[in-house]
C-alpha cells in the first residue's frame, strides 16, 4: 500500500506486480465495505454532476463495494462494476440485488481492463483508481475503454485534505513502497490536465465530504479495524509504534474537527473531475 499522499516523483523502477499484491492484501484486510457505505453521497453527487441519460453504458473502475455503481444504477444506467478484490465485488452485488438493480460484476485490474477500446459511454471511479501504483497506465486504460465523445468521472482525495493528511501521517510511521508516486496526484489539477490530454474539456471542482463519528477515538477504532491501509499500518507496528500512530491521528483530527460536543465532524476535501473525451 502507498501510505504517503504527498505528491512526489517516481524514483527508480518499482515492482508493480509485488506492490499490487500487497495492496490487494491491504484492501482485502479489515472490511472496507463498512467504511465505503458511509461515502455513498460522493457517488450520488458524481452521478448528478455527470448528468447521464438512462441506458448509458457505465463502467465503474476500482468500484469497491459499489457506491458509484449503485448511484448510476439508480439512474437506470447499464453499469458494469469492477474491482480486483473479489470480496468487495460480492458486497456490491449484495447491495445491488437488495435494491433490485441489474448490474454486471467482474473482477478486473484497473491497469489492464479486460474490455475492448471504446466499450463504454462513461467510465467512473470514486476513491478507487487513484490508489493504483502504475498511475499513467491506469489513466490510459480509463481513456482507452471510453468511447469517443464519452465521459470520465472521478472523485479523488487531495493531498491537503483530511484523507491526504491521514495517509501522510501513516507514511510517517510505515514507509510507503519505494518509487511509487502518491495517490494524491489524482487530486492535483495540473497532474490531471497533463495526464488526460486526449480530451475536449476537463472540469475539476473541489468538494468536501464530512467524516462524522461519535468521537475522534471512535473514528480511530473504526479505521484501524476495518480500513485496510490503516489496519495494516497498525499491524506493522509494535505497541509503542501503535500508540504513537494513534496519537498522531488524534492530533490531526483535533486540528480539523469542527464539532464542539465531543463528537467528530471533519471535512475532507476531494476533487470531483469530469473529463469529456474527444
Amino acid at each position: 500500500m502507498n501510505t504517503s499522499m504527498t505528491p512526489t516523483k517516481t524514483v527508480g523502477t518499482p515492482d508493480f506486480v509485488a506492490i499490487k499484491a500487497k495492496q490487494n492484501a491491504a484492501w482485502s484486510s479489515g472490511d472496507y465495505a463498512r467504511i465505503g457505505t458511509t461515502l455513498q453521497i460522493v457517488g450520488e453527487t458524481l452521478a448528478e454532476a455527470m448528468d447521464l441519460a438512462p441506458s448509458t453504458q457505465v463502467l465503474d473502475v476500482a468500484a469497491g463495494n459499489g457506491n458509484s455503481t449503485l448511484a448510476f444504477a439508480r439512474r437506470w444506467c447499464d453499469v458494469t462494476s469492477t474491482d480486483y478484490v473479489p470480496a468487495l465485488l460480492e458486497r456490491g452485488r449484495d447491495r445491488a440485488e437488495a435494491e433490485g438493480h441489474s448490474v454486471t460484476f467482474r473482477q478486473a485490474d484497473a491497469e489492464a481492463l479486460p474490455f475492448p477500446d471504446g466499450s463504454f459511454d462513461a467510465v467512473v471511479s470514486t476513491f478507487g483508481v487513484m490508489f493504483t501504483p502504475d498511475q499513467k497506465t491506469a489513466a490510459s486504460e480509463l481513456e482507452r475503454v471510453t468511447r469517443s465523445g464519452g465521459k470520465i468521472g472521478l472523485a479523488n482525495w487531495t493531498a491537503s485534505g483530511f484523507i491526504g493528511l491521514l495517509f501522510k501521517t501513516l507514511g510517517g510511521h510505515v514507509a510507503p513502497p519505494a518509487g511509487v508516486n502518491s495517490p494524491a496526484q489524482w487530486g492535483d489539477t495540473e497532474w490531471i490536465t497533463d495526464t488526460f490530454e486526449g480530451t475536449n474539456q476537463i472540469s475539476i471542482n473541489k468538494r468536501s465530504f464530512a467524516f462524522r463519528y461519535r468521537s475522534p477515538a471512535h473514528f480511530v477504532d473504526v479505521f484501524r479495524t476495518w480500513y485496510g491501509p490503516v489496519h495494516k499500518a497498525f499491524l506493522a507496528l509494535d505497541s509503542t509504534g501503535k500508540a504513537a500512530l494513534e496519537a498522531d491521528i488524534l492530533t490531526l483530527i483535533d486540528r480539523m474537527n469542527t464539532a464542539t460536543d465531543g463528537s467528530m465532524c471533519v471535512p475532507a476535501e476531494y476533487a470531483e473531475i469530469i473529463i469529456d473525451k474527444t
